[in-house]
């Protein structure tokens, strides 16, 4: 058996991976390393099995869990799975002398489904839908967990659910993966699995502003799982950095009991349907009276997606080169930079154009001109026709017919949502979402101001981030469904005088002045719940 050395029992083995390979390698096979904090922590919950005599390293990697947990406890059996040829070599190495650790060059989501384990320590590939097999994958999975999962579903979280119905009778689990399926739509049958095994003990959830992996642009969350009938609770944990890992030593000493201090819920209480971050973070819509879906006052859809941004976007330049007169080509906003102030007027749209900026799309209305039909055969022989977008639309060079939007809101962001009220009535490309308001008996053009005057304010920035979706580093994302469905103040309660008095500002900051802090006030004075608190 090899004797477990310091070299081993810390990331050193990590860092000279990551010194040695390209990183184009490691995002091939999507290499995060676990920090050596985490793995130890990670290593305490598997090791809480009194029991535990085999463990499982689904994403073996350098076996950074495998050299924590021998070096706690030597006499237990492990086996790991890798699909890298490179890293299981290394690991091969330098597991040469350890006779009761089997690395296997295989793929685990097709192996292994009938064997049990005491404890399951792994930190997945963060492969997403399109990166992986997920065909064949989403086939493994139904045949054997008897569970139709969304084809969306990134590959970590079938990583973990094939885990949990591999833990053996308290049997202990614990992964470390993004937490984005906590809150995403394909998450809501992953959620209904946990729930329905009745094995999910924590979620711990890494603060946003902290990136846990060097290289990942995700949220980090910490899955706690165990196959015992101890509790039918599952507690939700904010970590807000490294030095707050002292809560996870709390919580694993303590189980089966929970901390009087987090957030702690029955399983039935628990809904897959909603965003879970409602169960670990505080929720800005709680402060206030009369919410309703956004989806009320507006709908909200994609930006339009080409398929091949490099073949259909043109500036006046491109277009003098392939002879494509303007009537042929459709105004559209291509990057979210190109728009930077809250209202995008015809001006703006002009001092672009003459500065050569990329602010149309190529539009093949006219197939009798010539220069049409040239750049049309140009992108065939570039295999543009073939691409996975363009493949589907007849003809391919289509483009989609949205019409333009008088709204616009941004897709990322790190300071708040930043709607944009596009006066210039161009089209945009899916850096921005399209916001149409609806038009019904609630709306006039009037109240199409009064819509966007709401959006401009802090108040709704702050309940819309309730249903975001969060990254790395403070990074926050809004599909589409994520706006229609989240909530905001119920605008057709305010009286005549109070929505004058918000359309007056907000006419004040259409023409420079910055007061759209006034309208937050009036806005908390008629819907904050404060007072009734």
């Amino acid at each position: 058996m090899m004797k477990i050395n310091k070299l081993l029992v810390d990331n050193l083995l990590e860092n000279e991976y990551v010194k040695a390979i390209s990183s184009k390698h490691r995002k091939q096979f999507a290499q995060f390393f676990t920090p050596f904090s985490i793995a130890n922590l990670m290593s305490k919950w598997i090791l809480g099995n009194q029991n535990l005599k085999t463990v499982l390293e689904p994403a073996f990697g350098l076996g950074i869990f495998s050299r924590v947990l021998l070096s706690c406890k030597e006499d237990i059996e492990i086996k790991g799975f890798e699909v890298d040829k490179i890293i299981f070599q290394k690991a091969k190495q330098y597991f040469s002398e350890t006779k009761n650790c089997n690395i296997i060059l295989q793929d685990y989501m097709y192996n292994d489904w009938k064997n049990k384990y005491d404890g399951i320590i792994c930190n997945p590939p963060y492969f997403k839908f399109h990166d992986y097999d997920n065909k064949n994958i989403l086939k493994e999975i139904e045949t054997n967990l008897k569970c139709k999962l969304n084809g969306f579903t990134n590959l970590y979280t079938l990583f973990l659910l094939k885990s949990i119905h591999q833990l053996s009778v308290n049997g202990r689990c614990a992964y470390v993966i993004p937490s984005e399926f906590l809150n995403s739509d394909y998450g809501k049958l992953v959620k209904t699995y946990l729930i329905k095994s009745k094995t999910l003990r924590h979620v711990i959830v890494i603060n946003f502003e902290e990136n846990l992996f060097d290289d990942a642009l995700t949220t980090a969350s910490i899955i706690f799982c165990s196959n015992d009938n101890l509790t039918e609770k599952v507690q939700f944990t904010n970590i807000k950095s490294l030095e707050d890992l002292s809560k996870i030593e709390e919580i694993i000493s303590k189980y089966p009991n929970f901390s009087k201090t987090e957030q702690t819920y029955h399983y039935l209480d628990l809904n897959p349907e909603i965003k879970w971050k409602a169960y670990y973070q505080k929720q800005n819509g709680a402060k206030f009276k009369n919410l309703i879906p956004f989806s009320t006052y507006a709908k909200v859809v994609r930006g339009i997606a080409t398929g091949s941004n490099n073949y259909f976007v043109f500036n006046l330049s491109k277009a003098k080169e392939f002879g494509i007169s303007e009537q042929y080509l459709l105004p559209c906003i291509c990057s979210a930079k190109d728009a930077k102030t809250s209202f995008f007027t015809t001006k703006d749209f002009e001092i672009l154009k003459n500065n050569d900026k990329s602010i149309f799309l190529f539009n093949a209305k006219d197939l009798n001109n010539k220069k049409v039909q040239e750049y049309i055969k140009k992108g065939e022989t570039e295999g543009v026709d073939k691409k996975f977008l363009t493949s589907s639309r007849t003809p391919w060079y289509s483009i989609e017919n949205r019409q333009p939007a008088p709204i616009w809101v941004s897709v990322f962001n790190r300071n708040g949502l930043r709607f944009i009220r596009n006066e210039a009535n161009v089209s945009n490309l899916t850096s921005f979402h399209c916001v149409y308001p609806k038009q019904n008996n609630l709306f006039s053009e009037l109240d199409i101001n009064l819509l966007f005057a709401y959006l401009l304010t802090n108040t709704a920035k702050q309940i819309f981030t309730d249903n975001s979706r969060e990254y790395g580093n403070g990074l926050q994302k809004f599909e589409p469904n994520d706006l229609n469905k989240a909530m905001m103040l119920n605008l057709s309660l305010l009286d005549n005088d109070t929505v004058n008095k918000i359309l007056y500002f907000y006419d004040l900051y259409r023409q420079g002045l910055d007061c759209i802090s006034e309208i937050d006030k009036i806005l908390i004075e008629n819907f904050s719940l404060e007072e009734i608190l």
